[in-house]
């Protein structure tokens, strides 16, 4: 009786013993393995579906994902003594550490803002926001390891999850913001519901983002690494901590395409949508709220000489106002003069930009991740 060893992967030694489909004849087989898995009807196990079936699994999915967003949410803090606060405190904390740096010892950094500790608390939630979910779904595949090489699921449901549980989270800071902002004496107006859309429009783009990093993260090791670099440059160029519009003043004559490159920044946008949302100072004091005025706009931003075409009465008065302004004013020059310059194209704009930005970073990173779909999990 001959031996049934196998020469090489997927083929058998001539005369070798197999089961046969019915109907074949023995001397008719292909020894290759595309034609051995293809007469029994066999399929690869590991084969990445087509985006619309991907697509609707992943819709069927969506209970776990939020059900597993909520169990993580609700374990991470329980050995700790606080528990749950540590989702308000973490921030809380970094926005404290931050005002007491470039509020109270810094003062240069809050120049010609409003009501900078709601300002500097708005950020920072905000920016958190991004930068947890940008971290954590760099790990979540190699963190998942066992998860994914013992179940058949779509992948993008881990890193959509960890988004989720991001979200979850900055809900429960947003109820804090309120609070600080409403004991800032900002009043409570309608504009606040348009804190709801721009949230949807971050937690789309976060999802992008989230399965680029995820991805990204699988294939290259030095990703996680990397990444909190990335995340602290990318806070110190959004605004979080600084007026975008005084950078704009005082660099957009010489260097207009870094003060665009800033502003366009989808962390920005998404930063001032929030802040405009729910400080009627940032609205008050935007570029553009008020009819332009020259001597008013440079005189706020600081600039030492006349601008063109302004009368020395004029820019004297100005200067005077932004220096000496009696503390009683409700709007005083050095930190309202602002509105009286003229809006940037980004600035005109911000709900289109940050509409796009959310469309293009979701589409991107979800086709992104599926590519990849049937490595994830492998080595």
């Amino acid at each position: 009786m001959k031996s049934t060893r196998i020469s090489s992967p997927g083929q058998l030694l001539e005369g070798s013993a197999g089961p046969i489909a019915a109907g074949a004849e023995p001397d008719q087989r292909d020894p290759s393995l595309a034609a051995l898995a293809a007469q029994y009807g066999l399929t690869p196990s590991a084969q990445r579906a087509p985006i619309g079936i991907y697509l609707r699994e992943l819709a069927h999915r969506w209970s776990f994902i939020m059900g597993f967003a909520t169990a993580r949410n609700i374990a991470m803090y329980t050995e700790a003594k606080l528990g749950q606060l540590w989702q308000v405190l973490a921030p809380l904390l970094n926005a404290g550490v931050y005002f007491l740096i470039f509020g109270l010892i810094i003062r240069n950094v809050s120049r010609g803002v409003p009501d900078y500790l709601a300002f500097l608390v708005t950020g920072v939630f905000v920016f958190s926001f991004t930068q947890r979910t940008f971290i954590s779904t760099s790990k979540v595949i190699t963190d998942s390891l066992p998860l994914i090489r013992a179940l058949k699921f779509p992948r993008a449901s881990l890193p959509l999850a960890y988004a989720m549980i991001e979200l979850q989270q900055m809900l429960l800071s947003m109820v804090v913001l309120f609070v600080l902002v409403l004991l800032e004496r900002e009043p409570l107006t309608w504009y606040w519901l348009l804190a709801i859309p721009a949230l949807i429009m971050l937690t789309m783009f976060n999802a992008g983002i989230g399965l680029f990093a995820a991805r990204t993260g699988a294939r290259v090791n030095d990703f996680a690494q990397l990444l909190p670099f990335l995340m602290r440059t990318w806070l110190y160029i959004s605004g979080v901590i600084y007026s975008v519009q005084q950078f704009v003043a005082d660099h957009n004559q010489h260097y207009g395409w870094a003060t665009t490159l800033i502003e366009v920044n989808p962390a920005a946008i998404y930063i001032t949508m929030v802040r405009n949302a729910l400080l009627t100072s940032q609205r008050l004091s935007a570029f553009g709220a008020r009819p332009y005025n020259a001597a008013y706009c440079a005189a706020w931003a600081g600039q030492p000489v006349k601008p063109a075409g302004v009368t020395a009465a004029a820019w004297a008065h100005a200067s005077y106002l932004v220096k000496h302004q009696p503390p009683t004013t409700r709007y005083p020059l050095s930190q309202y003069g602002s509105a009286y310059c003229h809006p940037t194209f980004v600035s005109g704009h911000l709900w289109e930009i940050g509409a796009g930005w959310a469309v293009v970073a979701l589409l991107f990173g979800f086709w992104f991740f599926w590519r990849k779909e049937v490595f994830y999990g492998r080595g």
